[in-house]
Order: structure tokens, then C-alpha cells, then sequence
């Protein structure tokens, strides 16, 4: 079968995106659908009932109202009535997991047809809800045609995944460049004249490690800066142990950063720096974006996930001991030291970016995977 002639539903999560699981979901919908294919999503919406949005021509966003939010799952009914109604049409499902709705509604759907299995991660703190969905994820492991995950570290090491080794296959997530504006980068980086800025984002939660990365800027020199993006349950937290430690001047908080200013803190930063200390971490899409402009990159040394592989030792940057404060300070030292070293790194970071990870990329790598079905 041409690729044109194919017809793919990308079945899980929810929207509006949030992260990064549904993000690869909409990606691949609207880039398959970008070069002719006809690809749809089909998701829980967070509000409002059931609707279908026409993005372009080929691309459709199907939208479930959701009955309640459970175990980090949306509950919705009508996803199961819905894809029971289309499924038949497609050609290909790519479902994405962790999502035990969209995997109930597939199980539920009687679809004949090929299924693609995104594993993005394992679910890593949902004990109890692990134990009630996990003989319905191991009849998805037998049902998909194949597996493809995000780092071939995940792949391989992940305990869910070792009796299906002979069936998957390496999606690196693509996204498109960041394309800072010069003058918006210098507003950033008059705030902090004089200062190396180290700049990272994300949910202010327990696994991205955000209390080692204010604990590393003790151990930072006085012209370092640290700003962190996003807004979570930890702020107050991490807020109160920036004063306890007198880092007010050294660490800042930055809240939720606008999409429309996001590229500037990119552009603007000297170093990106990802403190994950969870395999709940399994890639870290920010390292991509910040590679994209040329930004070397300190990450940690995860334990069975793929963040350490995306951000190369030695070459896009380098990688800490995970839950290390001085480790970390260690890195971000080490990669700006002085300028020959810092330029090996931001040309190895911008070089690794559009070698592994566009957007382009991961179409291109996609439409291989269904093509080969």
C-alpha cells in the first residue's frame, strides 16, 4: 500500500496537550498528515463533550468527554462507543501507552487491523492502578505489531518489554526548532547582566529533582544564575529552601513561561539543565528544544531511562549522578570553563539535534515503521 493511501488513528491521552506524551501524539498526526497521509487522533478532552475539530485536510482531532479524572487517567466513556463506531476505517492504530482508557477501548473495539504500540514509559507510580490494568497491558504487548519506544536505552531495559524484544523497534521523538528573536533574547538576558544563565522547565514535582538543582547553585560560582520554568505542587517547597539557603539572588522561579516566550529563555541561557532523579523521566523533549539552539545540555544518569542517551556524554553536553547537588554544579562548570570547551559543546548540542531529533526525522522514521507492517 502507498502512503498515501494509508489511513492511521492516533488513539491515547488527551487535550489540550500538556505534556509530552500527548505532544508526540499530535505531532505525528499533524506531520503524517502534513505530507498527504490521512491521519486522525482520537483522545480524552480535559473539558467540554464529545467534538471533532478539522485540523487540515487530511487531519482530524476527535475529542471524548471525560466522566472524571482518576489515577492520572481520564475516564471516558465515549471514547469506547467511538472508536467501536470508526476503528474499521483505519488502516493502522497507534496507540499510546501509558493510557489504559485508549487501551480498554481498543480491547473493547473487535479492530482486525494493524496496531502500532507507542511506549513512551512505564507507569512508574501508579502502583495499584499497575496492578488492576496489568493483564489488559499485557494482552496490548501480544495484540501490537510492533513496539517502538523513544531511546533504544527504554527499549532494552524496560522489565515490561523483554519477552517482546524480537518486535520493537527505535522512535526518537522529533520536534521542530525553537527560533528565538534577538531582541527578545537580549530583554532576558539584561535581567541578569554579567550572569551565565542556567535555565531549565518542567512540573514541580518530586521526580524532575528540582530541590538538587537549587541545592547546585550553592556550589555554583557568584556569576551564575539559575531559572526555573513551570509552576507545580513543589513551589511553595522549593520556594522556602531558596530562602532557607540565601539563594534568593542565585535561583528564581519563573512560573509558568508562555509559549510565546519560551524560545527567548532558550536563547538566552548558557545551559540547559535537566535534574530528573526518576526513570519517570524517559527522554526529556526540553533537551531537544534546547539543543535546537545550540544550548550544551546537563542531564542525569537515569537508571533504565533514555535521558542520558539523548543528551550524549561528551558531546551535546553532559551527564550528572542523579540526586548529586555538587555533580550537577560539577556539569555546569565543567561545560563552560572556557570558551573552546563551551563552543564543542553547543556544536555538538546543535549537531546531535538535527542528526537524532526533528521533527522531520521522526516523520520520516515513522512512515518507515508503517510502510514495513
Amino acid at each position: 500500500m502507498k502512503v498515501e493511501n494509508l489511513k492511521i488513528l492516533q488513539l491515547g491521552k488527551f487535550y489540550p496537550i500538556r505534556g509530552g506524551v500527548e505532544k508526540v501524539a499530535f505531532d505525528l498526526m499533524t506531520g503524517l498528515s502534513e505530507r498527504g497521509t490521512e491521519c486522525h487522533m482520537l483522545c480524552a478532552a480535559e473539558e467540554g463533550d464529545d467534538r471533532t475539530v478539522l485540523l487540515n485536510e487530511h487531519a482530524r482531532l476527535i475529542c471524548t468527554r471525560t466522566w472524571v479524572k482518576a489515577c492520572a487517567t481520564m475516564i471516558s466513556p465515549s471514547m469506547i462507543f467511538t472508536l467501536r463506531r470508526i476503528c474499521g476505517t483505519y488502516d493502522i492504530i497507534h496507540i499510546h501507552h501509558p493510557d489504559p482508557m485508549a487501551c480498554l477501548a481498543l480491547f473493547l473495539s473487535g479492530y482486525k487491523g494493524k496496531v502500532v504500540l507507542h511506549w513512551h514509559s512505564d507507569i512508574q507510580k501508579q502502583k495499584l492502578l499497575l496492578k488492576l490494568y496489568r493483564p489488559l497491558q499485557q494482552w496490548l504487548l501480544r495484540r501490537a505489531d510492533v513496539i517502538v519506544g523513544t531511546s533504544p536505552v527504554y527499549l532494552a531495559e524496560s522489565p515490561f518489554l523483554q519477552t517482546v524484544q524480537h518486535k520493537t523497534a527505535c522512535l526518537p521523538i522529533g520536534v521542530e526548532p525553537m527560533r528565538p528573536l534577538p531582541e527578545a533574547v537580549k530583554a532576558v538576558r539584561s535581567e541578569y547582566p554579567g550572569k551565565k544563565i542556567v535555565f531549565s522547565l518542567g512540573r514541580l514535582v518530586t521526580y524532575k529533582g528540582y530541590r538538587f538543582l537549587v541545592e547546585a547553585a550553592r556550589y555554583l560560582k557568584d556569576d551564575f544564575v539559575v531559572l526555573i520554568g513551570g509552576t507545580g505542587p513543589l513551589k511553595e517547597e522549593l520556594q522556602n529552601e531558596i530562602a532557607s539557603m540565601n539563594l534568593q539572588g542565585k535561583v528564581k522561579l519563573l512560573g509558568r513561561v508562555s509559549d510565546e516566550d519560551l524560545p527567548a529563555y532558550y536563547g538566552a541561557c548558557d545551559v540547559f539543565c535537566m535534574s530528573s532523579v526518576q526513570k519517570t523521566e524517559a527522554f526529556g523533549i526540553v533537551q531537544i528544544e534546547a539543543m535546537s539552539c545550540g544550548k550544551p545540555i546537563v542531564a542525569t544518569r537515569i537508571p533504565q531511562s533514555g535521558v542520558a542517551w539523548v543528551n550524549e556524554q561528551g558531546v551535546s553536553g553532559m551527564n550528572a549522578e542523579p540526586g548529586d547537588a555538587q555533580d550537577l554544579a560539577r556539569a555546569i562548570e565543567a561545560v563552560t570553563e572556557n570558551g573552546e570547551v563551551y563552543q564543542k559543546f553547543s556544536e555538538g548540542a546543535a549537531r546531535r539535534y538535527r542528526e537524532m531529533f526533528t521533527k522531520e526525522r521522526m516523520i520520516d522514521k515513522c512512515l518507515t515503521i508503517y510502510m514495513e507492517l
